[in-house]
């Protein structure tokens, strides 16, 4: 009988005897804590407090992961500040599970604060011993390592390796495959300039590797290729096989704008994501709540406010309190934005209709229209387009559909700004990029600024944005 195969996930979590060792002290801490405190405060253990040391070790579990507390080599005092917004979060998680449930008066506050100040303190000593006892252990051994590539992102593999002790690794130099490569392109995302000027032992040309990994007792390759050098990586992939080195494949995807990029598994197939929403499963749930509880008591909080500038702006000029048009929303979809009418009838534009941007004293706008557009008072309306869930509160502001047609032609990933909802308010907007964009370059800052707001979204960013909103829309750029 033929025995089948299955093929072996490519993605795996890999955790080294520190690792486990980590997590069996953090297990044996909070376990052993939680005992003590619970004798020492109640004096028996009773049923309740069983739920609470089950649901915080489920609870843990989930955030470490989430944090990469066990997996991500890094120094200490960064793997220090997540390792207290994981048991933060954890803590904060039981209470708000305790405060739903209407269960929280069962336990005791003095034991719930001691348990999470001296769980966190004790947790974080021990980190800090495993890896002090690892560092010494690993002391005196190192992988030696080539790089194989060039570019920006060959430069910041090695800064990364040589700042990172954790690794145990010792970059010997680079080898250099440019010559080999026909078109290649060495143009690498921004954020990685700082690092094209790390200087490098060029060791030689990519011929030269077998000789080279002999010559300087390599243990570990790791292969920088650009997108179009699949053919390349293939022929060096075999040659290697032969010097039984640790071989690691970092594809440089850096000259794309990345969008919420990931590595993902189906079936053990890897899967490198480039562009994605923020927006799935619990993330797209907790963006819908906070939108819609947030827009609900705010609508609520400001009607005597909304109410007085209709009136205002009924006595000002004739023709109705609303502005209506279409904007391009999230995934692409259209939708009617609300706005406070701001100028006179007759020169309102419709949808078919060529689209000036309103300047400075433009004479279009009315006397009551300039005010509400230079404290943006006019988007309080969009608070209908949130509850309706076409916008956020917070996202890339939505752009008159002839604004999306003329930039899109100019900014090449300037649709990467739908893969979120549109805000009211927006990273960009806080940071002064609004208001009229005479020259493409304003236009280019505030994608930039969209794409970096859903690269690094969380409801805490939004809550951020939010706060600093108050004050930055009441600024010159506004008209």
């Amino acid at each position: 009988m033929a025995i089948r195969s299955y093929p072996r996930p490519v993605l795996q979590r890999r955790a080294g005897l520190g690792a486990l060792l980590q997590r069996l002290l953090d297990g044996i801490i909070i376990i052993g804590l939680g005992w003590f405190l619970i004798k020492h405060n109640i004096g028996y253990l009773s049923n309740e407090y069983v739920i609470f040391m089950l649901l915080l070790l489920g609870l843990v579990s989930v955030m470490y992961d989430r944090y990469a507390i066990y997996r991500a080599s890094s120094t200490f005092t960064i793997k220090f500040f997540s390792l207290y917004k994981a048991w933060s979060l954890s803590f904060l998680a039981l209470i708000l599970l305790g405060f739903l449930t209407k269960q929280g008066q069962e336990y005791s506050r003095i034991f719930v604060a001691e348990f999470y100040v001296a769980g966190f303190l004790l947790q974080g000593l021990a980190h800090y011993i495993v890896r002090a006892a690892n560092r010494k252990v690993n002391k005196n051994v190192s992988d030696n390592v080539i790089i194989v590539g060039y570019g920006q992102l060959a430069s910041y593999l090695e800064h990364k390796i040589t700042s990172n002790p954790w690794l145990h690794q010792r970059v010997v130099g680079t080898v250099s495959i440019k010559q080999e490569l026909k078109g290649g392109r060495s143009v690498q995302k921004s954020r990685l300039n700082e690092y094209s000027s790390v200087q490098t032992i060029q060791l030689g040309q990519v011929s030269e590797l077998p000789d080279l990994i002999d010559e300087h007792d390599i243990n570990t390759i790791y292969i920088v290729t650009p997108l179009e050098s699949s053919k390349v990586l293939e022929e060096l992939y075999f040659v290697l096989l032969d010097k039984h080195v640790s071989i690691h494949w970092v594809p440089d995807i850096f000259s794309l704008r990345l969008i919420n990029h990931s590595v993902k598994e189906i079936a053990g197939i890897p899967v490198l994501t480039l562009s994605e929403t923020p927006l799935t499963g619990i993330s797209k749930l907790a963006k819908a709540i906070e939108d819609r509880v947030l827009a609900f008591f705010i609508l609520l909080f400001i009607s005597p406010l909304l109410l007085a500038i209709a009136v205002a702006i009924k006595f000002d000029s004739p023709g109705p309190v609303f502005f209506r048009q279409k904007r391009t929303g999230w995934g692409g979809k259209r939708f009617r934005i609300w706005k406070f009418r701001s100028m006179y009838v007759n020169q309102q534009v419709s949808d078919n209709q060529e689209l000036k941007q309103a300047e400075k004293n433009d004479p279009r706008v009315t006397k009551v229209g300039a005010f509400i557009r230079k404290t943006s008072l006019d988007e309080l309306p969009q608070l209908l387009n949130v509850l309706t869930g076409d916008m956020s509160l917070v996202g890339p502001r939505p752009h008159a559909v002839q604004h999306d047609e003329v930039y899109s032609q100019r900014i090449s990933d300037y649709y990467a700004r739908h893969n979120i909802k549109p805000g009211i308010t927006g990273l960009a907007q806080v940071r002064g990029y609004r208001g009229e964009t005479k020259e493409i370059d304003q236009m280019m800052k505030r994608v930039e600024s969209d794409i970096e707001y859903i690269n690094n979204w969380s409801v805490g960013l939004d809550i951020s944005i939010l706060m600093r909103t108050v004050t930055a829309f009441t600024g010159e750029a506004a008209h």
